[in-house]
């Protein structure tokens, strides 16, 4: 039996974690025992709770409760109980997810123990150096073993680094395997989509009329902190909804402290008297896939969010300089707004009246988890 160690922090890994935990289930349960660390790199605990429960993912195993702090700090921690962990239970392989501080954390604890790493979203890269996401993806593909790129661009990306595509096992670090095995969260869409309609009221709590709204969400710290961008990202939203447009934006505890903190206060009472623009607490994952499932336009600085807005066939307007995703943006259903008001403007007017878009499967065929254990299952055959 192989076993492997998943490490997750915060939300978009504990959802992604759900497709592989999910095929492991119902695929191999003879091949692959799992065992997941939850780092708790994500502050909200409640929130994550909701994720576990709601996504049918298994308890962690562990919780190194690390919390919120600075870059060094949380990452140290989280090394230090990862390693820990590691000499403890002295898992086949460690599997990671994206590019977070507990991605970082996992690599750097696994390769200086010689523990093979999977990296999961590999070979991403938005050519921003000042994201910190950049620095960790880029750490954690260089001392994986196996990585598995959602897109042929990712792919692309690694042959450039000095990555080859035809290795042969055993594998390594310094015989790394990379592998174009179609995007995990394509997996979790198609299936929690049917989920998501039976179980969310969320369009009726809110009175969102399928087709007849735009999804908002708004979290990096690059928008929230930065007092310009935001009033420009909310003055924008807040004239696009002053006419008979609905735009809904669910936001983190932090983003809604920060628009308290740095938001124009003319602004913000306009904002609150306006109907059309509903701020809201966080919603559940279900909830966030049933708005981008029935949204007529999705409006974000979320990289997963722009996936997502692909896969349910939905034009993004994205509030960022850069995508990791540039397919979404080549295809011309994805435009690149960052926080300037005039092109987020241009581009909800230019989708507004495009009836045509096409989405090509560019992110696979939504079996991506089955073959990633196929992958590991062939790598520990052939150590």
């Amino acid at each position: 039996m192989i076993k492997l160690l998943t490490v997750v922090g915060a939300r978009p890994q504990i959802i992604k974690a759900a497709a592989l935990s999910r095929a492991l289930k119902n695929k191999f349960p003879d091949r692959i025992s799992e065992i997941i660390l939850h780092t708790g790199q994500h502050y909200d605990q409640n929130m994550s709770q909701v994720f576990f429960d709601e996504l049918g993912i298994p308890e962690p195993d562990f919780n190194l409760n690390t919390g919120s702090a600075s870059h060094g700090v949380q990452t140290a921690a989280m090394i230090v109980g990862i390693e820990e962990k590691l000499l403890t239970l002295k898992p086949d392989f460690l599997v990671l997810y994206g590019d977070t501080n507990s991605t970082l954390a996992g690599a750097i604890a696994a390769s200086k123990l010689k523990i093979p790493v999977v990296h999961i979203e590999a070979g991403l890269r938005s050519f921003n150096k000042t994201m910190p996401e950049e620095i960790n993806r880029i750490v954690c593909d260089h001392v994986s073993t196996l990585l598995f790129s959602p897109t042929p661009t990712g792919v692309a990306n690694l042959v450039k680094e000095g990555f080859a595509t035809d290795t042969r096992p055993p594998f390594s670090a310094d015989n790394p395997a990379v592998y174009h095995c179609g995007d995990i969260m394509y997996d979790n869409s198609l299936y929690f989509s049917r989920v998501a309609e039976e179980r969310s009221s969320i369009l009726e709590k809110h009175h969102l009329e399928p087709g007849k709204f735009i999804l908002g969400t708004i979290h990096r710290d690059n928008n929230t902190d930065d007092p310009q961008r935001l009033n420009a990202i909310f003055r924008t939203l807040h004239r696009i909804s002053s006419g008979e447009t609905k735009v809904f934006v669910p936001l983190h505890p932090r983003a809604s402290k920060m628009l308290d903190q740095n938001l124009d206060k003319k602004l913000y009472g306009e904002i609150n008297a306006n109907p059309n623009l509903v701020i809201t607490k966080p919603v559940s994952f279900l909830d966030i896939i049933k708005l981008e499932k029935n949204a007529k336009m999705i409006i974000t600085d979320s990289g997963g969010v722009q996936k997502e807005a692909y896969f349910f066939r939905k034009p993004c307007i994205i509030l960022r300089p850069e995508t990791e995703w540039v397919e979404i943006v080549e295809n011309g259903t994805a435009l690149i707004a960052d926080a300037d008001p005039e092109k987020i403007l241009d581009a909800f007017e230019y989708f507004s009246h495009q009836d045509d878009l096409e989405f090509p499967p560019v992110f696979g065929d939504g079996k991506a988890a089955e073959f990633i254990c196929e992958k590991i299952i062939h790598t520990f055959e052939n150590k």
